[in-house]
C-alpha cells in the first residue's frame, strides 16, 4: 500500500486536520523529537486506497545565518556581511532535530501533501520541508506528480475537506520573496547592529541596552515614534478666543451655542465681536434642519484592524494579540488571522457562520433577529487575494478560551455580526441662530435605529438631551455672551494603534511582521509603553533617530523600505528576479553603511550630550590582569567591566549580580575573578573577565565561566570541581559551587538544576578519584564532631554523591530561580563533560542497570 505524508505548521493543527480527514479514526504516536506527534490512518487518495501519515513542524524548519567564522563579532568587519560573508540554512531549533524527524517519517512515502499556513511564510516552509524529505521518499517511476499543496483558511470540516479535494502546488515565487527578505534583513541588520553596538558600548557606559540594533523595518518604526515626540517637544502653545452664547426659551433648559467663526487668534477682535453681539438681547432662529444620517457598519475584519482595536480597546499589545489569535485559529475558533482582505468572497457562507452564534447568551437574540429578518449584504471592501476576513468559526465560552482569548474572540465575533447587520440610523437636528451680526448653531442627535451598534454598543450614538421644538423666526432670550480664552494643545504620543496605521500606510512590514517590529523597539529599550498603550521614545531611541537623520535620513524614513517591499512583492508575483532585487538592494545599503561609518561623528556628537563616557561610569570592582589597576563595573545593560587605563571593555553574563570573588586570580592572565549570581535561590559561578571574552582553550566558546573551563590544574575549573553528568539535561555537568559555604551545593553548568548537599559541613572537597559505578568524582566531606550526621560519630567520609548510601539523606535536588533562562551570551552549548584525563562523562558511559538516573530516583525525593 502506498503512503501519503502530510505536514502541517503546528502540532495542534496536524491533530485537528488528521481528526477531520480520518473522521476520528486515526492512531497517534509521539515522534522521535518528542515535540511532534504522528497521526496515521487509511483512506482514499487519487482514487486509490492509501496509508496516511500526518505530522507537523513547529514553524520554520530552517533559519538563515552566516557560516561559523562570520558570526564572530570581534574578527569580522561588519562591511563584509553585505556580500563577502557566505550564508547557510541552519536548523531553526537544533534541539528539535526537526530535519531528522521529518526524514525518518517520510522515508518510503510516495506522496506529500503540505498543510502549511497559507501565506508567504507558509510557502517558504513548504520548500524547507521538501528539501528535507524528498531525498528520503520513494522515487516516482512514471514521472507522476508527488507534491501537493492544500489551501485553507479555517479549521472546519468543510474547509479542510474542500482543501483536500482541490489540492494545488506550492508557490516557489512566494517562497523566494521570503528568502530575499530574510537575507536582506540578516545582512543589513547585522552589519549596522554589530558596528553600532561595538562602537557605542565601547564608548558610553549608561546606554542601558544590551544591543544597539538596526533593522530595515524596525528603525522606520522607531522613526514614527520619535517624529511624534519631536512634534510634542517643538510645540508652542498659542492662545485663541471663542465666543460662547447661552440662550433659553421660556422654562426650558438653556442651550449653549457654537460660534460659526469657531475661533480667532486676536483677543481684541474677539472682544469686538462680543461687544457687537451684546447689543442684541434676543437670538433669532434662522433655520431648523433635520437630516437622517447613518453610521456605516464596519468592513470585514483584517489583521491590521484587529491589531488596532486590540491595542486601543482591549489593552493588548500587537505581539500578544497575534499569539492569542494564532491559538484561537489552531483550535478552530476563528479563521486564519493573517489577512489583508476586508471583503468576503462571493461563496462565503455568511448565514452558516452566523447560525453558529444563535445560542450565545451575549449576542444570540441579535443573531436570531438577523436570521429571521434577513442578513444585510456586507460592505464591499478590498480583496487582497490572500485569505477571507477574520471570522468566528464556531461558538465558544469564556471558560474554554481564558480571559484574553475570550476578549479577542468576543470582539472578532461582534465585528462579524456587525458586518451583516443594518447601518445605525439617527436624526441630526441643527438649529441656526443670529445674535446681532453673529451666527451660532447648536445640534443634537436622536437615535432612529441602533443597527449594528446593538452588538457593538461602544460605537452607538450617544443619547443627548432633546433640543426644544422651534421653527424659523422663533426668538430665544440671550442669557449670556462671553469671550473664552483657550490654548492650542500639543499632539499626544503615538498609540500602538496609530503606529500600526502609519506602518500600514507607508508599507513598513506585513500584517504578520508589524507586531514583531513594534515588539523589537520596545525590547531594545528604544520606546516604553505608557498608560493607554502610548509609545514614548527613550533617550537612546531619540538620539539614534536624530543621528540617522543627521547622517542619512533614508536609514530612518519609510521610503526605501516601502520600495523594497514592493520589489519583494514583485518577486512573489513572478515579475522580478530574486537575485537582481537582492543584489540591487544590498548595493544600496552597502554604500549607505560605508557613508554611515565615515560620518559617525555626527551621531557621536548627539551621544556625548546624552550619555556618559564609559570611563566616567561604574564603580571600581576588580583588578585588570594587564595593568593591575582597578576596572570599573558598569551595571547598566549590558553589564561589563571597563579598564580606563588600557581602554578595554570586557563582557559579563547578563541578568544577574556581579561581585568580587575572594580576590582570587586567573592563573592564565592574572585577572581577578568575579562571581556571577542570580540570587540566593539561583545559580552562581566564578569567571575570569578576560577568558569570558577570549576563550583560552580550543574546546571553549565565548561566554563561558570557570564552571566550563577545561584548564587542567586551575582550582576553579571544570576539571577540578566537576562531579558528574547532570541528572536532567543531556550535555551539562554538575559542578561543585563552594561560593556559599557552609551552604554547599553543586549546579549544572548548562541548565538550572541545583543539588544542595552536606548542610553545615565544615569542609567539602572534590576528590581526584572516581565512583566505580557511575564514573562521577567522589567528594570528601568533613563535619564538626558535635553536629556530624554520619554514622557512629564519624566526622569525615569520602563517597559518591549519587551512589553512596551514607550520603542518601544528605542530598537534595532543586531548580535554581533564574532571572532569565539564557543568562549567558550565545546561550548554551553542547559540551563534552569534564575531561581531567578520563573518558568524557556522556550518558552512554553510565553503567547499567546501576545508572545515575536509577540512583537519583531513589535518593532525590
Amino acid at each position: 500500500m502506498r503512503t501519503v505524508f502530510m505536514v502541517a505548521e503546528k502540532p495542534s493543527l496536524a491533530q485537528s486536520i488528521a481528526k477531520i480527514l480520518s473522521k476520528g479514526s486515526c492512531s497517534t504516536r509521539k515522534g522521535l523529537n518528542g515535540a511532534c506527534s504522528v497521526h496515521e490512518y487509511s483512506g482514499s487518495f487519487l482514487g486509490q486506497n492509501m496509508r496516511f501519515k500526518m505530522t507537523s513542524v513547529c514553524g520554520h524548519v530552517m533559519s538563515l545565518d552566516f557560516i561559523g567564522k562570520y558570526n564572530n563579532w570581534d574578527k569580522v568587519d561588519p562591511a563584509e556581511l553585505f556580500s563577502k560573508a557566505p550564508t547557510e540554512k541552519k536548523e531553526a531549533n537544533p534541539k528539535l532535530n526537526m530535519v531528522k524527524f521529518l526524514q525518518v517519517e517520510a522515508k518510503g512515502c510516495d506522496y506529500v501533501v503540505l498543510w502549511l499556513d497559507c501565506d508567504k511564510e507558509g510557502e517558504n516552509i513548504c520548500f524547507e520541508v521538501l528539501d528535507a524529505i524528498q531525498p528520503m521518499m520513494n522515487k516516482s517511476t512514471s514521472n507522476t506528480r508527488t507534491v501537493y499543496r492544500a489551501k485553507f483558511s479555517s479549521i472546519t470540516d468543510t474547509d479542510i475537506c474542500n482543501a483536500m479535494s482541490r489540492l494545488g502546488e506550492p508557490n516557489k515565487n512566494e517562497a523566494l520573496s521570503v528568502d530575499a527578505r530574510q537575507e536582506l534583513d540578516l545582512r543589513i541588520g547585522c552589519a549596522f547592529t554589530r558596528f553600532q553596538t561595538k562602537y557605542f558600548q565601547g564608548k558610553y557606559g549608561n546606554l542601558d541596552s544590551s544591543l544597539i540594533s538596526f533593522g530595515p523595518c524596525q528603525t522606520p518604526t522607531l522613526g514614527f515614534c520619535v517624529d511624534r515626540h519631536d512634534k510634542i517637544q517643538s510645540f508652542k502653545p498659542e492662545a485663541f478666543w471663542v465666543i460662547q452664547a447661552k440662550v433659553f426659551k421660556g422654562k426650558e433648559s438653556p442651550l449653549y451655542l457654537d460660534w460659526d467663526r469657531v475661533r480667532v487668534f486676536d483677543r481684541d477682535i474677539g472682544q469686538m465681536f462680543v461687544n457687537m453681539a451684546k447689543t442684541a438681547r434676543e437670538a433669532r432662529v434662522e433655520s431648523v434642519t433635520k437630516k437622517e444620517k447613518a453610521k456605516q457598519r464596519p468592513l470585514a475584519l483584517n489583521t491590521v484592524e484587529m491589531l488596532r482595536v486590540a491595542s486601543s480597546a482591549l489593552g493588548m499589545g500587537p505581539q500578544h494579540t497575534m499569539q492569542i489569535a494564532e491559538r484561537l485559529y489552531t483550535q478552530g475558533y476563528i479563521s486564519y488571522p493573517r489577512t489583508e482582505t476586508t471583503h468576503y468572497p462571493e461563496n462565503f457562507d455568511l448565514k452558516g457562520t452566523l447560525k453558529q452564534q444563535a445560542n450565545s447568551s451575549f449576542w444570540g437574540e441579535t443573531v436570531k433577529a438577523l436570521l429571521s429578518e434577513g442578513i444585510n449584504r456586507p460592505r464591499k471592501g478590498a480583496d487582497a487575494g490572500d485569505h477571507p476576513p477574520i471570522t468566528p468559526m464556531r461558538a465558544a465560552s469564556e471558560s474554554e478560551l481564558g480571559s484574553d482569548g475570550w476578549r479577542l474572540y468576543d470582539y472578532i465575533t461582534r465585528h462579524f455580526i456587525a458586518t451583516v447587520s443594518p447601518d445605525c440610523k439617527y436624526l441630526q437636528t441643527t438649529i441656526s441662530f443670529s445674535i446681532a451680526t453673529e451666527n451660532f448653531t447648536c445640534s443634537g442627535k436622536t437615535l432612529i435605529s441602533a443597527g449594528y451598534t446593538e452588538v457593538m454598543p461602544w460605537q452607538g450614538v450617544a443619547q443627548e438631551e432633546a433640543l426644544p421644538a422651534c421653527e424659523r423666526g422663533d426668538v430665544f432670550t440671550v442669557d449670556e455672551i462671553k469671550l473664552l480664552e483657550k490654548q492650542t494643545s500639543p499632539p499626544d504620543y503615538l498609540t500602538e494603534a496609530e503606529l500600526i496605521t502609519l506602518m500600514e500606510k507607508h508599507g513598513i512590514g506585513t500584517d504578520a511582521s508589524i507586531p514583531v517590529h513594534i515588539n523589537n523597539v520596545c525590547q531594545r529599550n528604544y520606546v516604553t509603553v505608557e498608560s493607554g498603550r502610548k509609545l514614548k521614545p527613550t533617550n537612546l531611541g531619540i538620539v539614534l533617530v536624530h543621528g540617522y537623520y543627521k547622517i542619512d535620513a533614508d536609514l530612518v524614513l519609510p521610503t526605501i523600505r516601502s520600495a523594497v517591499e514592493k520589489q519583494l512583492n514583485l518577486i512573489s508575483l513572478g515579475k522580478a528576479n530574486f537575485q537582481q532585487v537582492l543584489q540591487h538592494t544590498l548595493d544600496i545599503f552597502k554604500r549607505k553603511f560605508h557613508y554611515f561609518v565615515d560620518s559617525l561623528a555626527g551621531m557621536d556628537e548627539l551621544m556625548e550630550v546624552s550619555f556618559s563616557p564609559i570611563a566616567a561610569t561604574g564603580k571600581p570592582l576588580s583588578r585588570c590582569g594587564k595593568c593591575h589597576r582597578f576596572m570599573k563595573y558598569i551595571q547598566a545593560k549590558p553589564s561589563r567591566l571597563h579598564c580606563s587605563h588600557c581602554d578595554e571593555t570586557y563582557s559579563l553574563p547578563q541578568n544577574g549580580a556581579i561581585k568580587l570573588y575572594k580576590e582570587l586570580k586567573c592563573p592564565l592572565d592574572e585577572f581577578e575573578l568575579v562571581l556571577w549570581t542570580s540570587g540566593s535561590r539561583g545559580k552562581s559561578y566564578p569567571l575570569c573577565p578576560y577568558c569570558f571574552s577570549n576563550p583560552p582553550f580550543r574546546d571553549m566558546k565565548k561566554g563561558m565561566g570557570c564552571n566550563e573551563c577545561t584548564h587542567p590544574t586551575c582550582q576553579h575549573s571544570l576539571n577540578s570541581l566537576g562531579i558528574g553528568q547532570c541528572v536532567e539535561c543531556e550535555t551539562g555537568v554538575l559542578v561543585f559551587d563552594p561560593s556559599l559555604a557552609p551552604k554547599w551545593r553543586m549546579a549544572c553548568n548548562k541548565c538550572n538544576v541545583v543539588v544542595h548537599f552536606f548542610d553545615q559541613a565544615q569542609k567539602v572537597q572534590v576528590s581526584q578519584d572516581s565512583c566505580d559505578s557511575c564514573d562521577a568524582s567522589l567528594v570528601v566531606v568533613d563535619f564538626n564532631k558535635t553536629r556530624s550526621p554520619l554514622p557512629e560519630g564519624e566526622t569525615q567520609h569520602t563517597g559518591c554523591v549519587f551512589c553512596d548510601p551514607v550520603f542518601q539523606d544528605l542530598v537534595e535536588l532543586k531548580h535554581a530561580t533564574m532571572r532569565h533562562p539564557m543568562h549567558r551570551p550565545g546561550g548554551a552549548r553542547r559540551g563534552r563533560g569534564r575531561g581531567r584525563g578520563r573518558r568524557p562523562m556522556g550518558r552512554g558511559n553510565l553503567k547499567k542497570p546501576k545508572d545515575k538516573m536509577a540512583a537519583l530516583a531513589a535518593y532525590f525525593v
